[in-house]
Parts: structure tokens; sequence; C-alpha cells
């Protein structure tokens, strides 16, 4: 079997029986885009034909996003300490791209739930300081363009706590700083500005256009997955609601309605009312740098997927991009997921040729985890079976 990473695709031979291009998201707390390559590679080698597998991890902004990009724009990576989303040290990737004067940094590496051991989750006590601290040694690293992958998050801060790390100063009625943390929104009263970037350009990854507040903003909709209790949920509503008032007065700008304002807790919100981000769907961006409409020429077949995949996969999430590109290259995509979710049926509306759960019995969450290597393996196996069998009658 030839096998390429993507951005060096393995040369097809004449006697190639199946040109496969793998181009899978991460699955959250299982296994990473590239390890989810990685698996399907291990599944189709079993073939035993002369294939060609284009390995294109990637990521629309949550966990992965850096290394996927360090691999599609062959990057060079740089680990540097930040603080975590609970305060302690934590390692994060920079990833240089155009000799440096680009970077990319992932909102999951630095502040992302998988930092947050299940009994301490709460969202209103987490910070994205440490994201902070990541786009001021990207500047000083001589970044003038930086994108930021959103997604994944621990928190519900509004970015109060990347601001802080930027020298910005959030204030109570008395005049005394607040722990920048989601539950101490509610009690700013007065913003100092810190460090603006306004020298850089500041491209914000995300796949979603949550509000900040409100019934689809961020606490309403994202928290729960957090460790937020329901009455947690109406305390942090309060909380960015109060803030985006405060930041109006303060700042003159009103960007709480925003699509994308509520990405990863708010931190949507911080990024396009004091950073002046500009937000690009987090999917469009990955599949522009990773090549991947290239890497579909003279493919037969092409396998996406995602942890689980529901009708919201069909609304912008990347393996609905990925089968979108494919049918602009006639190529037939197929979605292998961990589960099916409410109304999963609307995704072939996406352009899927076909989509699957790799589990193959009932089981635990923890099981399910645990087996996802080889359920992946197994089901990237038999679909390019099927392939092989209706396509070259073998």
């Amino acid at each position: 079997m030839d096998s390429g990473v993507c951005g060096r695709p393995g040369r097809r031979e004449e006697e190639t029986a199946l040109k496969v291009v793998l181009a899978f998201d991460s699955w959250k707390e299982s296994v990473s885009a590239v390890e989810a390559c990685a698996a399907a590679t291990g599944g189709l080698a079993r073939l035993g034909l002369g294939l060609e597998v284009i390995q294109c991890p990637l990521s629309d902004g949550g966990e992965g996003f850096a290394q996927a990009m360090a691999l599609a724009g062959c990057g060079t990576i740089r680990t540097v300490q930040v603080t975590g989303p609970l305060f302690e040290p934590v390692a994060a990737d920079i990833i240089l791209l155009d000799g440096g004067r680009c970077a990319v940094v992932e909102t999951a590496q630095a502040c992302g739930l998988e930092r947050v051991p299940m009994a301490r989750r709460s969202p209103g006590k987490t910070t994205t300081f440490g994201l902070g601290e990541l786009l001021s040694q990207a500047v000083s690293a001589g970044a003038r363009e930086i994108v930021v992958g959103l997604g994944g998050s621990a928190t519900n801060d509004a970015g109060i706590g990347m601001l802080s790390a930027l020298g910005w100063k959030f204030l109570d009625r008395n005049g005394h700083p607040v722990h920048p943390v989601g539950e101490s929104l509610v009690r700013i009263e007065r913003i100092e500005p810190g460090v603006s970037l306004k020298d850089v350009r500041i491209i914000a990854a995300c796949d979603v256009r949550n509000p900040l507040f409100g019934p689809n903003g961020a606490a309403h909709v994202y928290a729960p997955q957090k460790g937020a209790t329901p009455e947690e949920v109406i305390a942090l509503d309060q909380g960015l609601r109060h803030f985006a008032e405060v930041c109006a007065v303060s700042l003159g700008r009103d960007c709480a309605a925003w699509p994308g304002a509520g990405a990863a807790g708010g931190l949507g919100f911080a990024l396009l009312a004091c950073l002046g981000a500009e937000f690009r769907a987090g999917a469009e961006l990955a599949i522009q740098l990773s090549g991947l409409a290239g890497h579909l020429n003279g493919a037969d077949l092409c396998l996406t997927g995602e942890g689980r995949t529901d009708y919201q996969t069909a609304c912008g999430k990347l393996p609905a991009a990925v089968a979108a590109c494919c049918r602009e290259a006639g190529v037939p995509c197929v979605c292998l997921s961990g589960a099916l979710g409410e109304r999963w049926q609307e995704c072939y509306n996406a352009g899927f040729a076909a989509i699957f759960s790799v589990l193959q019995r009932p089981v635990t969450l923890a099981e399910a985890v645990e087996r996802t290597p080889a359920a992946l393996a197994d089901a990237a196996e038999a679909v390019a079976r099927l392939v092989m069998a209706s396509t070259r009658g073998c």
C-alpha cells in the first residue's frame, strides 16, 4: 500500500487498485484527526492491494486544529508553556507558517475541556488566560496574522481571561480587578483596555453561529456540556448579558448578537469586540489550507467522520464540508462516525454517499472510546471492500 500524508501524497502506480482519501475530524475525547486517519489506514492495509491512501487530517477549529494545520501547511511547531483552564501550567503549540508571518493557535490546547478532570468541570471557574499568552507569544515570534481555532473550550468567561493576559483590566464597583473566570462577569463595572493587537490580523476559525447570550447563547447551549448545572447556566447567561452591556458602554461596540459571538464560551465575542477579529468558517478554512480538492483528483473514495453525526453535521460542520468538496470532484464520500444521533438521515442532503456508525454492538461510552481505533479500522476496510466489489468486480 502506497500511503502519503496531506501535502505529500503517495505516487499512484499503474497497478493501484483503489485511491482513497482520508479526511477525518477529531472524535471528541477519543482520537485526534491524525489518529483517526492512521486507524483507517491500518484497516485499509488489510486488503493487501496496491492501494494509494492519502491521509488528510482536518479540524474546523476544535481539538487537533493546530496539528492538522501544521501538517497541511508544513509549518514549524513551537511548544510553549501557558496557563491552563484551572490556572495550572500546560504545554501548547504555536504553528508558524509562511516563514513565521502567520501563526496558528488552538483554544483547546490552552483551555480545552480535555484539560479539566471530569470531577472539576465547572465553566464558571475556568479561564481563557492561556490563549492570551499564546497570542502574545505568537506576536513576539513575529507573526502578523494569527489564526485562532475556536472550539473544545472548558470555559464560559467571554474571553476576559484571554484579554487579561494581554493587559486588559476588568474592575468591579470598587475598582478592584475581578478574577478572570466566567462567574466574575456579572461583577464587572469598568473596563480598562490593554493590548489591542491592531497591527495583527486575527482570523477566528469557528464552526458555530451562536450569539453571546440568550436561549441560543454560549451558556444555555454549551455550558451544560462543560459541567454546568441548570442553576449555573442561568447565572452564567446573566453574566454574559451584563458583560455585553458594559462592553457596549465602555467600548462602543455591541457585538453580542453577531453569529459566532457565543463560540468557545463567549471567546468569540471578545475576539470580535475587543481585538477586531474576522470570522471564517473553520471547515472552509481547513479544507482550503489542506489542499483537499487537489488530493481528490483521481480518487475512488473519500472517508470522513467525527465522534457523533446528527442533523447539526449538515449545518456547516467539517464532514459536511468534506462531502461538498467531494461532490464537486465527483468522488463518493462515506461518513464513518462513532455514533449516529438525532435526525442523522438529514445529512444525506449534504452529499454523503453513505453514513455509518463504526460500532458493531451496544457498548458503554467508555468501551466505545477505547475501541474507536479498532472499530474505525474495521469499518474503513469494510467500505473499501464494498466499493471495490461494486466498481472493480473483485
